[in-house]
């Protein structure tokens, strides 16, 4: 199983048993109802879109519901069997654990080990698995089925009563109740040799085959390719791609890695590819090749054991705070971090998380230390998540982590993976709430002088008033400031008539929020707080009631001209 497994609770009662099987995969998600669940890991509405979409995306399915409900929500997307992720339902009260898709990609593997957490016997209906106590169609990890079209033929003659022997190492074998002879028509043959299996042979590889390159490119796959092909080596024996660490911004090497469905690990020596994989892999029989070396192990390879993987530093937005309205690739990036860095409200606000991760909470003060530990960190080859709440790059941790990144000469920094992913501003939220007073252009600006001039603010103030701009204000006033909002106010008078409607909207997304309309002669600076959002209007700005009582604001995408 490559891919963390996602857990689906539809009620509150099943979310201690959902917990108990975290416990035996820590890197799984539990994905909550909204509504209905709370303290999930991440909250959906619709139970079938969301199981529809995390099958598409080969993600392992543990669902604490009736079996009927999961294979409803899936038939529409069954087709071939060997794509299939491991599905499997589970009772609310994990009283039974039933395997209902993925048989090839080992459901019956993950039903056993949930049955085993949870102290049930998982009820497997597999023929094969049955009758020899393996799938011989699944290989455990670090071995490869050559052709599944071959191993089904294969496995039918055995269940039709053909005995078999074993060619080559394969261990757990030994422990299946196989129907064994030396005289045996049938053969499971474990190499790594490159070659067809005939009729009555099942060929299996073992993942013993490192190669450790010297440079990237666009035919660096191909490259790949034939160099196995020239030594008689199968291409489902790899391993790993190995390279230096010099490499590692090289964007064509896990490009390749994920074309051939290996690891990509970085070893910390700069080398030729031949003393590369003959220092990752002690004793292993070496091929050497112009810009490449083979290396091939007599036993399967850990590849987490070879060198170090490439560091991540994930730059993310929470949005306003509540759960539905933080991005997905931001809930994924959260789940697979190793290291949470951020103001530890923020942080508490990203959470739950497991013990295996990380939390590393700091004062809202400290935006260039965190953001240099963030770093520190990547370059171990950890995967690290910045936290903001809103967008990351709207007066949050962005920007300091760019700037950290630009000061810096550390070539291992600059090899980090860094990716800024966004979120939901607090000003894009409020002015949802209220309809759509940003509709036209607009100016978002930050009234603390903390990090800038006053005098800049007003200059800035008065231009974007002139300009007739919608203006967003973040850090309004506070109690070391309690006068600028007041003076801010003064100048946007200066070019704005007393019944522009202004939205002042609190802790959006969040419990407690509040959303107000008032005009620009009414708002004091007595209404607003620093966790209060400004949207004041431009001269085009209108407002009528809702059925509530309520107003609707929006700024039209017309603009008046001149007769």
């Amino acid at each position: 199983m490559h891919k963390a497994p996602a857990i689906i609770v539809l009620g509150a009662g099943s979310l201690a048993t959902a917990r108990r099987i975290q416990q035996h995969y820590p890197q799984a998600t539990v994905h909550g109802l909204m509504g209905r669940v709370d303290q999930a890991d991440q909250y959906y509405d619709a139970f079938g879109d969301t199981l529809r979409a995390l099958y598409q995306q080969d993600t392992p399915i543990i669902a604490l519901c009736a079996a009927g409900i999961v294979i409803r929500s899936l038939a529409s997307l069954l087709s071939e069997k060997g794509a299939e992720p491991p599905v499997l339902a589970v009772a609310e009260d994990g009283s039974a654990v039933v395997p209902l898709l993925g048989g090839l990609s080992g459901v019956n593997v993950m039903a056993r080990e949930i049955g085993e957490a949870l102290g049930v016997a998982a009820a497997i209906t597999t023929s094969g698995e049955l009758r020899f106590g393996t799938c011989l169609l699944n290989p455990p990890e670090g071995y490869a089925l050559a052709d599944i079209e071959q191993g089904k033929r294969f496995v039918s003659d055995l269940l039709a009563g053909e005995t078999v022997r074993i060619e080559g190492d394969a261990p757990w074998l030994a422990h299946a109740q196989l129907p064994a002879s030396d005289t045996a028509k049938r053969t499971i043959h474990v190499g790594c040799d490159s070659r067809p299996a005939s009729r009555d042979e099942l060929l299996i590889h073992p993942r013993s085959v490192v190669v450790a390159v010297a440079a990237g490119g666009p035919d660096l796959v191909d490259r790949i390719r034939g160099a196995l092909r020239d030594a008689g080596i199968a291409e489902r024996s790899l391993a790993c791609l190995l390279a230096a660490e010099q490499l590692m911004a090289e964007a064509s090497l896990p490009e390749a890695a994920k074309v051939l469905g290996i690891a990509l690990r970085f070893a910390a020596m700069d080398s030729t590819p031949a003393n590369m994989a003959a220092q990752a892999l002690p004793g292993a029989q070496l091929i050497d090749q112009a810009g490449l070396a083979i290396a091939v192990a007599s036993t399967p390879v850990d590849a987490a054991r070879l060198g170090r993987k490439r560091g991540r530093l994930a730059v993310i937005g929470l949005g306003p705070g509540a759960a539905e309205l933080m991005v997905p690739a931001v809930k994924a990036e959260l789940a697979s971090a190793e290291d949470i860095l951020g103001y530890e409200t923020y942080v508490r606000m990203a959470g739950p998380f497991r013990d295996d991760q990380v939390q590393h909470c700091t004062d809202n003060r400290e935006e260039m230390q965190r953001a240099r530990h963030a770093f520190e960190l990547a370059v171990q080859g950890r995967s690290v998540v910045v936290v903001s709440s809103g967008d990351p790059g709207v007066f949050a941790m962005a920007s300091a982590v760019l700037e950290a990144l630009h000061a810096s000469s550390d070539p291992a920094w600059h090899s980090v993976d860094l990716e800024i992913l966004p979120g939901v501003s607090a000003s894009l939220a409020t002015a949802a709430q209220a309809g759509a007073p940003l509709g036209h252009d607009f100016c978002v600006m930050s009234l603390s002088d903390n990090l800038k001039p006053w005098s800049v603010i007003e200059q800035r103030l008065d231009l974007a008033a002139q300009a007739d701009l919608v203006l967003a204000f973040y850090n309004p006033i506070s109690r070391s400031r309690p006068w600028q909002l007041g003076r801010a106010l003064e100048i946007v008078r200066q070019h704005r008539g007393a019944d522009t409607p202004v939205v002042l909207g609190r802790d959006i997304g969040r419990p407690g929020q509040t959303l107000k309309v008032v005009s620009l002669a009414e708002l004091v600076p007595e209404m607003v707080d620093m966790r209060t959002m400004v949207l004041l209007g431009s001269s085009t700005t209108c407002q009528f009631p809702r059925a509530d009582g309520s107003q609707w604001v929006y700024t039209p995408r017309w603009y008046p001209t001149a007769s």
